[in-house]
């Protein structure tokens, strides 16, 4: 377990630098998320990686919650995030309900760079924050291909944190699946752990 947990603090030292990169570029776009919006958190296919999720399942196992939510996650059969919570009755709007554990793609979407089947890089900017200030996001094309500024990268940003751990990094599945996957990890290897103590004190 303790490889785990000491894997888990990398991974949250990446989420703070990526938070704070693609944070400080939205801001000086003035290409920031619109408020409650819950957009992206609304679609259960979003994909992360387990790896991302380790913090927030670990975090579940040490508050004794690991159990519970991993067979919740068995039994759900949602349209959306499994930990967003909803504010209104179409998912439009909400919010984050474990927003300091929330997975890389959390902290990276909005606005962030890309780069085309073609090797071009471009600007990615979500359908809600573009139609609230289309005059920002124009602006903000017109001053990557200028070269007056350049866009965090997606791609950038999933390899900071898929080089932590290639087995638990590389995969990407939907984001219940993976919190799931992880629990697994976590539970079993507790499990194990437990016994193994068991016999040695015997």
């Amino acid at each position: 377990m303790n490889r785990l947990r000491e894997l888990s603090s990398k991974v949250m030292d990446v989420y703070q630098t990526l938070s704070n990169e693609f944070s400080a570029y939205q801001q000086a776009q003035s290409l920031n998320c619109v408020a409650k919006c819950g957009a992206c958190c609304n679609n259960p296919d979003i994909e992360v990686s387990p790896l991302e999720m380790l913090p927030y399942a670990l975090y579940l196992f040490d508050s004794g919650q690991a159990d519970q939510k991993y067979n919740e996650l068995g039994d759900y059969n949602g349209f959306s995030c499994m930990q967003y919570q909803r504010l209104s009755l179409d998912g439009k709007e909400g919010f984050c309900g474990i927003y300091e554990y929330r997975p890389s793609i959390c902290r990276m979407f909005g606005a962030a760079g890309y780069k085309t089947k073609f090797g071009v890089a471009t600007l990615s900017v979500c359908k809600p924050i573009k139609s609230s200030v289309p005059d920002n996001y124009s602006q903000a094309l017109i001053a990557m291909e200028s070269g007056a500024t350049k866009p965090p990268m997606l791609a950038i940003g999933r390899q900071k944190i898929a080089q932590l751990d290639f087995e638990l990094g590389e995969k990407l599945m939907p984001i219940n699946e993976a919190l799931r996957y992880i629990l697994d990890k976590v539970l079993t290897l507790s499990y194990y752990q437990g016994n193994i103590d068991d016999f040695v004190a015997a």
